[in-house]
């Protein structure tokens, strides 16, 4: 027991106040058959000095985006970050009570959600959104539900340009509620309209789309919604919030429900998380909505204050009407992103889409003017592209690590017909030297 800060006294007033003789006594009821029997094969204490200097050892041991050169992206973006984000994240006032049960002593809290709420809102071109989710994937899955919901249909059908793994969460939340999840080929790096039109049928709960899509191509929008609400189904997109600085938002061309995740604003890349999932959509829909809302109002004195106004949840109320068991929101994170993106203003969002715009375009240009790589599809694109390559994907990729650069993903992962092909992301975070010794680096390859 030497990591118990108990004195040997201490343990026997413990055990007497029980009522039992020995600390082995409380461990009765474990068969010896799942015991370790021998101590634990950890060395001994450390003084502070000694662990700080292990653990950065440890740190050593990892790559990270100021040593490396990094354009891959796929749903977790490196963005810069500015230092302020962090700074107001460690005031105290922020690292309150877990959940804002009690107002009176939760303002900040929740005037802080509040604030996100309305951003989203204001983002998306939408009436109403929650709290925040717990990541992108499962923001959509939970939209999907609602569908089905406000229409009483049981399909979902969701192109095949939504990103994989948000399709294999969105199977795995249907599947257990006997929901049927159909999927639209692609055609060309988008959405074959066509085949859509023929799978949307009076069955179809909802569409669900991302825009700029899983392989950075811009879906057409406005044709999908008309489309998905010629047949009473309901439209759901998917959305990196970046690209709304330039791009229209989906509440403007017919979006039903939008969601996305939000890490790209005051989230750094962080092994895959935590990060947060926004969730927005029309205000006849708002009591479908799964987690919590943030609502404003007036106390008894006519003062505003800020309360948790809906919350359809289990904890809440009958589990049965329940629409999520979603537990809470990524308060935390979530107000990264409002601090950041209320830094940023209109101006410095549409200016930061433009730059991840241009020099994605920019990188695009250069590496399908090299021998033997060509732009895999013609549709217009935001910050991310797909390259079709001669070489194995696998072996441009362990020839640039070794000069620090983080390639591409390899698509043949999730769609084996496009072996040979590479999905590359570039943001603001890039020089144009970055950019072109990643040029000259792949130039050298044969």
């Amino acid at each position: 027991m030497n990591y118990v800060p108990n004195t040997a006294a201490q343990r026997e007033e413990i055990l007497k106040r029980i009522g039992v003789k020995s600390v082995e006594d409380l461990l009765a009821d474990i068969p010896q058959t799942v015991r370790l029997n021998r101590p634990l094969a950890v060395e001994g204490g450390m003084s502070e000095q000694e662990l700080v200097r292990h653990v950065k050892n440890l740190v050593s041991l990892n790559g990270n985006t100021e040593e490396y050169s990094s354009y891959l992206g796929a749903g977790a973006y490196e963005h810069y970050i500015p230092s302020f984000v962090d700074q107001l994240l460690l005031r105290s006032e922020f690292y309150t009570a877990y959940t804002p049960y009690q107002p009176e002593i939760s303002q900040g809290t929740l005037q802080a959600i509040y604030e996100y709420q309305s951003l989203i809102c204001e983002l998306t071109g939408m009436d109403v959104s929650n709290a925040s989710m717990y990541d992108g994937a499962s923001a959509l899955a939970e939209a999907a539900l609602m569908a089905c919901d406000a229409t009483r249909r049981t399909k979902v059908l969701v192109l095949q340009t939504v990103h994989p793994e948000y399709r294999e969460v969105l199977a795995t939340y249907l599947r257990s509620r006997s929901f049927e999840m159909m999927e639209v080929p692609y055609k060309e790096g988008c959405s074959d309209l066509d085949n859509a039109e023929k799978l949307l049928t009076e069955e179809i709960a909802c569409l669900v789309i991302q825009t700029p899509n899983f392989f950075g191509s811009i879906e057409a929008g406005e044709e999908l919604a008309r489309l998905a609400h010629s047949k009473g189904a309901l439209l759901v997109v998917a959305v990196n919030p970046v690209s709304l600085g330039l791009l229209k938002p989906p509440g403007e061309y017919g979006a039903d429900i939008v969601v996305g995740e939000g890490q790209a604003f005051g989230n750094p890349l962080n092994f895959g998380g935590p990060y947060l999932g926004f969730l927005a959509c029309r205000d006849k829909h708002v009591r479908r909505m799964p987690g919590r809302i943030v609502g404003a109002t007036k106390d008894r004195n006519g003062k505003k204050g800020f309360v948790l106004t809906l919350q359809a949840r289990e904890q809440h109320i009958r589990r049965e009407r329940a629409t999520s068991n979603i537990c809470s929101n990524e308060a935390l994170c979530a107000l990264a992103f409002t601090i950041h993106l209320s830094a940023l203003g209109k101006a410095g969002l549409s200016n930061l889409a433009y730059l991840n715009l241009q020099k994605a375009h920019y990188a695009a240009k250069q590496i399908s003017s090299l021998p033997g790589m060509n732009l895999a599809f013609e549709a217009p694109f935001f910050n991310e592209f797909v390259i079709k390559t001669e070489i194995n994907p696998s072996k441009i990729n362990q020839e640039l690590i070794k000069h620090k650069i983080v390639g591409g993903l390899d698509l043949s992962r999730f769609y084996p017909e496009l072996a040979n092909h590479l999905l590359f992301c570039v943001t603001e975070t890039k020089t144009k030297e970055d950019i072109d010794r990643l040029v000259t680096r792949l130039g050298e390859l044969r």
